[in-house]
């Protein structure tokens, strides 16, 4: 919805490429299952793409909520969230056996690796600045999931591949859309007070 002093930026992110099958458990099968759907690329049969994280870039909007981790069942859950700079990202697990959860940057630097030895343990480790930062599992190597840190105004994807980023001034910007499997070229995107800008985009 746009506001009377301000618009909003709505759009449907959509792609060609196909989704993986499903990742072979190999160890703990009893807890994880079988396998595990890999969420590298959600996407349904029209092509909507999850999981994509949309940033408008010159609105100074950060999450005010410190993002919380779980792992359940062998995955983390969210597979992807957003983060401000420097908050405390909580991690938790849900599983009766041992898990850890490790934060990197993109090119494999450890911001912190955190063991939970069983369920209902909770921790609290500071995460840096602007960027991507990977999430893994050293006991079940298939475990990914993702933090996008920014202080600009960002939506994440639905199933649906959906995004809404309400209450924007008035402008032109440019929206740049992040995906851990997929690219895309940034948008410039004109919002004007009281309307809805909409917006199609592809990534590849």
């Amino acid at each position: 919805m746009a506001s009377a002093q301000g618009g909003s930026i709505a759009g449907t992110i959509t792609t060609a490429a196909k989704g993986a099958p499903p990742v072979r458990v190999t160890i703990d099968q009893k807890i994880c299952g079988n396998d595990v759907p890999d969420e590298a690329i959600v996407v349904d049969a029209q092509g909507h793409l999850a999981n994509a994280v949309v940033i408008l870039t010159g609105v100074k909007r950060p999450v005010t909520a410190d993002p919380m981790v779980v792992n359940e069942k062998c995955r983390f859950s969210p597979r992807v969230q957003l983060a401000r700079p420097n908050a405390n990202i909580k991690t938790t697990s849900k599983d009766p056996m041992l898990h850890t959860t490790q934060a990197q940057t993109p090119n494999g630097a450890t911001l912190f690796n955190v063991a939970l030895p069983m369920a209902g343990i909770t921790l609290a480790k500071p995460i840096g600045t602007v960027g991507p930062v990977r999430l893994n599992c050293n006991i079940h190597n298939w475990m990914r999931g993702w933090l996008v840190v920014t202080d600009d105004a960002a939506a994440i994807t639905g199933a649906d591949g959906r995004f809404t980023i309400p209450n924007v001034p008035p402008g032109t910007y440019e929206l740049r859309v992040w995906h851990e499997s997929l690219k895309g070229t940034p948008q410039k995107v004109t919002v004007t007070a009281g309307k809805a800008a909409e917006l199609t985009l592809t990534l590849k």
